[in-house]
């Protein structure tokens, strides 16, 4: 298993300099880095089935699971979905070995617990509408194994990224992504190259999903929650750059569409907001369709 070997380069690390320390483990997140763009085909056909998936539906689930550092990484790019695409809390969700204290410290034997994973997809009642995206450094995680097991047995898509291969998750998932990051700088030490590398693929798979359903347009978050005056800014720039109103403009049409960008950017092109509503509806949230046909 690679990323459990202990590799030769790094033997004598410890009597390194700081900045050669720094630079071989840089070496090593770059090669790791390399080794995804291997990946890439894998990605877009993992989140092509994902969009499918999710769009079905108006109520099915995106959920992560992993154990330690995998887990701590699908939490973090589940929760970014809510507020950078709109992606509603509901349609979310994850499993980590050890439940919510697991994200700030290590529940040691969890993620050995193939019993507690089974059982904790089930107690999720997933289904033909749901999506899991089961992430293991190793791909051997029994925990995260068994929830891939069960999800996919109830009918859920499953799309598993892995740093070895072959490996038991990439073998229970629909949707295989196998990405070699190697031998860490500190031996097994996941959290690093491959924490790294799966970070990377998670915000390549995540945002492409986001993308495929339509929740972008162009390089805009135009599906971005209002919380707070910084993103209320950036929305009011998104609507001048998107159709050349200035910024007064930019706020009345905001204030007007209740702070929904897509809406807003609708109402200032002098779309009435019902109607507005309508187009979005229509052309399944994508703005860029909704313009078109109201530019006709």
């Amino acid at each position: 298993m690679h990323t459990e070997d202990f590799d030769a380069r790094y033997h004598d690390l410890d009597t390194r300099s700081n900045e050669q320390i720094i630079g071989l483990i840089l070496d090593a997140q770059g090669a790791g880095l390399a080794a995804t763009r291997d990946a890439t085909a894998a990605i877009a056909n993992a989140a092509s089935a994902l969009a499918a998936r999710l769009q079905e539906t108006t109520s099915g689930r995106l959920i992560y699971a992993g154990a330690g550092t995998s887990g701590r990484l699908g939490v973090l790019d589940g929760a970014e979905l809510i507020p950078t695409f709109g992606w509603p809390p509901e349609r979310g969700g994850f499993l980590i070995a050890g439940g919510i204290d697991a994200l700030v410290r290590s529940i040691e034997g969890a993620e050995d617990d193939a019993g507690a994973g089974a059982a904790e997809a089930g107690a999720l009642t997933l289904g033909r509408a749901d999506a899991l995206i089961a992430i293991s450094a190793s791909g051997t995680t029994p925990y995260t194994l068994a929830v891939c097991e069960a999800a996919r047995a109830a009918g859920a898509l499953t799309v598993a990224i892995a740093s070895n291969t072959p490996c038991p998750l990439l073998d229970a998932a629909e949707h295989a992504i196998a990405i070699r990051s190697g031998a860490e700088p500190i031996g097994g030490s996941t959290r690093m190259t491959a924490g790294t590398v799966q970070k990377v693929t998670l915000n390549l798979l995540s945002t492409l999903t986001m993308i495929r359903l339509n929740r972008t347009y162009g390089g805009y978050m135009v599906d971005v929650l209002l919380t707070n005056d910084k993103l209320k800014a950036r929305a009011v720039r998104m609507i001048c750059e998107i159709t050349g109103i200035n910024a007064d403009g930019a706020r009345v049409a905001l204030r007007s569409a209740e702070n929904n960008t897509k809406l807003a950017i609708l109402v200032a092109k002098g779309i009435a907001l019902d109607d507005a509503r309508a187009l979005l509806a229509q052309h399944d949230g994508n703005l860029r369709q909704a313009m078109a046909a109201a530019a006709d």
